[in-house]
């Protein structure tokens, strides 16, 4: 009998486990990998994928920012193996974030809000989404 492991082994599907977005390169429109996915947040009520967090800057882990994308910013380009927003590396250091050290905020509604604003996004927790 095949365990859940062994089904979401592969990436070639369209169904992947957390654990294998976790690590995943993240590319700009012009192809340049501008990070990679720390995190994936689940909204526990709804299920839907809320945020993909990418960290970088900073330097030996000193002044590192997370940084929350909607999920809907991002898109699967196959041939990469990785994910595609729609924004250069300096429109991301200017997008709301958070310092690593800092506790996560994603559950306060005025910084999610402030995130979606940013990203032109639809909320997750918009019904119609």
């Amino acid at each position: 009998m095949a365990t859940t492991t062994d089904m979401t082994s592969g990436t070639a599907g369209r169904l992947i486990a957390a654990d294998k977005v976790n690590g995943t390169n993240v590319y700009n429109t012009e192809g340049e990998k501008i990070g990679a996915v720390e995190d994936v947040m689940i909204d526990k009520t709804s299920g839907r994928i809320a945020y993909a967090v990418m960290s970088f800057g900073g330097f030996l882990g000193m002044g590192e920012k997370h940084h929350p994308l909607p999920w809907s910013t991002l898109r699967y380009d196959q041939d990469k193996g990785g994910y595609i927003v729609p924004m250069s590396q300096q429109q991301l250091k200017d997008a709301p974030s958070y310092v690593a050290k800092e506790a996560m905020r994603l559950d306060d509604h005025t910084f999610g809000k402030s995130v979606h604003d940013y990203y032109k996004a639809k909320p997750y927790w918009d019904e119609r989404a």
